[in-house]
């Protein structure tokens, strides 16, 4: 084998190598997107409008702990714990219960 067919055959193995990283990429983009979605419309059914909102400002300040929160708002949901949907001022209240003595977190009415 030439130095020439080598390169083409690394070259070849390369760009198979980068398509099926692109592919793999593609499925798990896929599979978050989906993920969200799923998420977005639990959300929907455990809170009110105001509710969602609230979450929202604090997914804009503290991103992982709207992702913590979520998280136990659907397990709540799954084992039954949560009856229908949560008014805001549940929601504070809850929001009060799982951050617990935390000064850095206040939440304001406005």
């Amino acid at each position: 084998m030439s130095d020439e067919e080598e390169l083409e055959e690394l070259r070849k193995r390369k760009l198979a190598q980068l398509q099926q990283q692109a592919a793999q990429q593609g499925i798990a983009e896929a599979q978050q997107k989906e993920f969200e979605a799923q998420k977005y419309q639990i959300m929907r059914k455990i809170l009110s409008q105001e509710g969602r909102q609230r979450l929202e400002n604090i997914r804009m300040v503290k991103p992982q702990f709207a992702e913590q929160i979520e998280i136990q708002l659907i397990q709540l949901a799954q084992s039954g714990r949560l009856r229908g949907q949560l008014s805001d001022a549940a929601f504070k209240k809850l929001l009060e219960q799982i951050a617990g003595n935390k000064k850095e977190f206040k939440i304001k009415n406005f």
